[in-house]
């Protein structure tokens, strides 16, 4: 039960009783001044609210994640760029792409629209609070017949009838039903506050992985066109030797083999070029017929992600924030529910004038008015209540397994990530040393050939050999890549929790009680 105080937190609730009283001090009739007496005293108990009091449930976070190996976590000011999260690529082409995706992606444009959808039913839900007022206005010209004679005595049986009247009516919040109907709105607009923060994210995440893509494709169009130019000479080499009859036909056949089947998946990484490209034109927003990006080489060093605390990835995230919210508006239509058990009193006043005479139409004897309460209740409905608040209730259960495997999946993939960039730079260094080591020993090779000291066939072999170490190279440097810029929005990216609107983004609390509505708060009221 609310203290006197919490009355005036109802915008409605004073100014319709100073309307109700002001008219009844003329007035002497006492059982309409019981009547407002009774709305009044109701207005006491508006304070109630029924349902559980939302706790958000318990999450347990570990002090610091397994795969960080070496990695020193950074300082809280220092966790994660501010703003611009892609800026530590120091790529202006990226940059400008970026712009594009927050203007043009239309899957932010449609996560846009439905927080703006979300934020009008919250309006709507709190609209709820304030009574409802109307006019009419009306004339009527009507034939009264004679009950003896059946028909109308001449023209005195026709009359005319001028009404003007307003009306209020307001249904008052005793068991805190609206109250809980604008926390659900509220909190489910703060869930698409979150989820558009997460939509332009993951549109920006896409892209940055994406482009990063299309940069290693573009190293390993280069290192085709290289080892396309590196085959030709070769071929000419073995052309040559068999001119003057120290090479075989067979080295010869080779070597165009060879030459060939470079050619041709120099061709073939053309496809995933333009497949790149064109997602990326759908990402910013354009049909793929209008956009190019030319190659360029690969210049962007590969950053070293700050590591940030468990607990402050549940600031961060904002599809851990909008599964937080959509825990607290589950919990609120609980109350809802629930108060569905209790009668309802609404109030309604109406008054104007009425009169056969439009000369005497708005005159004080043609006056009309009434005032009183309304107590209605539900006695008998099958079980529905029942039903409805049983299915809250899980929604409810639902909606926090929900958040908590959010949380779960936002460990496991910073988790993913760190594994990825440890064992990945540890591959890198390897294979670049494989890298330098394939390509002295076809170089060595190659003139062994032209010694006439070994056959072609090696020359072949270790040539093939340092062309898949190097395309294994630039892999494996995509892949870091990718999983660098997974793990930065795997960490928040961009997000910071001050930019929600509630206090409540996701942080874990001390342990709350067992999952169930039942036990996430008492019953107020």
């Amino acid at each position: 039960m609310a203290n006197p105080a919490a009355v005036s937190e109802l915008p409605p609730s004073i100014p319709l009783m100073r309307l109700m009283i002001r008219p009844l001090n003329r007035l002497s009739n006492r059982s309409t001044l019981r009547a407002v007496a009774a709305a009044a005293a109701a207005l006491w108990l508006a304070g109630c609210a029924v349902g559980p009091d939302y706790v958000r449930p318990a999450m347990e976070t570990p002090a610091a994640f397994k795969e960080t190996g070496d990695w020193k976590p950074a300082e809280p000011q220092d966790a994660h760029p501010k703003g611009d999260w892609w800026a530590i690529y120091q790529d202006p082409t990226l940059g400008e792409l970026m712009t594009q995706v927050n203007i043009n992606n239309q899957n932010i444009k449609l996560a846009e629209a439905n927080y703006r959808q979300a934020q009008a039913v919250a309006s709507q839900a709190r609209a709820a609070f304030f009574p409802t007022v109307g006019a009419s206005a009306g004339v009527t010209r009507s034939n009264s017949r004679s009950a003896s004679t059946g028909v109308s005595g001449g023209g005195a049986g026709i009359s005319n009838n001028y009404s003007l009247a307003a009306n209020a009516s307001w249904e008052l919040d005793l068991w805190g039903s609206v109250r809980r109907s604008v926390e659900a709105g509220e909190a489910g607009a703060q869930a698409s506050e979150a989820q558009l923060a997460n939509a332009r994210l993951s549109a920006q995440a896409l892209l940055a992985e994406n482009y990063f893509d299309l940069r290693v494709t573009d190293a390993q169009k280069a290192l085709l066109d290289r080892t396309v130019e590196a085959y030709a000479q070769t071929l000419k080499l073995t052309q040559n030797r068999y001119a003057v009859g120290v090479a075989q036909r067979s080295d010869v056949i080779q070597a165009q083999t060879q030459l060939q089947s470079a050619q041709a998946e120099a061709i073939d990484i053309e496809v995933t070029r333009a497949q790149l490209e064109h997602a990326i034109a759908l990402l910013v927003g354009r049909a793929p017929a209008a956009f190019s990006l030319p190659p360029a080489p690969l210049r962007v060093a590969l950053p070293t992600p700050p590591v940030s605390l468990p607990s402050q990835l549940l600031e961060r995230r904002p599809d851990i924030a909008a599964a937080e919210r959509q825990v607290a508006s589950a919990n609120a239509r609980i109350g809802v529910a629930r108060a569905a058990f209790f009668p309802t009193l609404s109030l309604s006043a109406s008054g104007g004038f009425q009169s056969s005479s439009f000369a005497n139409w708005l005159t004080l004897p043609n006056r009309i008015w009434s005032l009183g309460p309304a107590l209605a209740a539900t006695l008998f409905d099958g079980g529905l209540r029942r039903a409805q608040t049983d299915a809250a209730v899980a929604a409810y259960d639902a909606q926090v397994a929900a958040y908590r495997q959010t949380v779960l999946s936002a460990f496991q993939g910073v988790e993913d990530n760190l594994a990825a960039l440890n064992y990945l730079g540890r591959e890198a260094a390897v294979q670049n040393d494989a890298v330098q080591s394939a390509q002295e020993a076809a170089q060595l090779i190659l003139n062994q050939y032209r010694a006439g000291t070994v056959s072609f066939i090696n020359v072949i072999t270790a040539q093939t050999t340092a062309f898949t170490a190097e395309r294994t190279a630039l892999q494996i440097l995509g892949r870091q890549f990718t999983a660098n810029v997974l793990l930065v929005t795997a960490l928040g990216g961009g997000w910071h929790a001050g930019e929600a609107p509630p206090a409540n983004s996701g942080v874990p609390t001390p342990p709350a009680p067992a999952s169930g509505a039942g036990a996430a708060g008492r019953d107020a009221g």
